[in-house]
């Protein structure tokens, strides 16, 4: 189960997306897909505030050109198309938590194309406190760095003041034996 052939071969057609000038093969447990040149992809996507945690592009390329193409066809349903991701992404080396925020984001996309309102409300209901619950601990731990910070400044700065020229400590010698 891996990618057939080398990286993925594309020409760029405006700022955001690409093209495929060679088919992009990738073959699984039981079947193979071939991603048809000329096929239009922007790679991973990653809702621009993200890209400084996740680029839209990387080690993980071919498996998100794979996803796209899959969602777009017939071949498979969205969520195999999103465990393939996950597969891909694992094979490609990609490491655990990377791996887990990229499937966790298809799926929850996956999740809420063509939600309704109380399907939206359900998955508000859940996120919210589990950002507000890692919220504290955030918070606890960037007041400690700072704190740690202030104290090594601090220290950094009474040894600056107290610091003397000194001589520099005799070099060894070494005799012919």
């Amino acid at each position: 189960m891996a990618f057939i052939g080398g990286g993925p071969v594309v020409e760029e057609l405006d700022a955001k997306f690409w093209r495929l000038t060679e088919p992009l093969a990738y073959r699984g447990a039981v079947d193979t897909f071939t991603v048809p040149a000329g096929f239009r992809t922007d790679f991973a996507s990653v809702p621009r505030p993200l890209v400084w945690l996740i680029p839209r592009y990387g080690a993980y390329t071919r498996a998100a050109i794979l996803h796209d193409y899959l969602c777009r066809g017939e071949e498979v349903d969205r969520a195999d198309a999103d465990g393939i991701f996950r597969r891909c992404l694992r094979e490609l080396g990609i490491s655990v938590p990377r791996r887990w925020m990229m499937w966790a984001a298809v799926r929850l996309g996956s999740h809420l194309r063509g939600a309704s309102a109380g399907d939206v409300a359900r998955w508000l209901l859940v996120a919210v406190p589990s950002v507000v619950f890692l919220a504290v601990p955030v918070t606890v731990v960037t007041v400690a760095l700072l704190v740690f910070w202030l104290v090594e400044l601090s220290f950094w700065a009474v040894g600056r003041l107290g610091h003397r020229t000194t001589a520099p400590p005799p070099t060894p010698q070494m005799r012919a034996a």
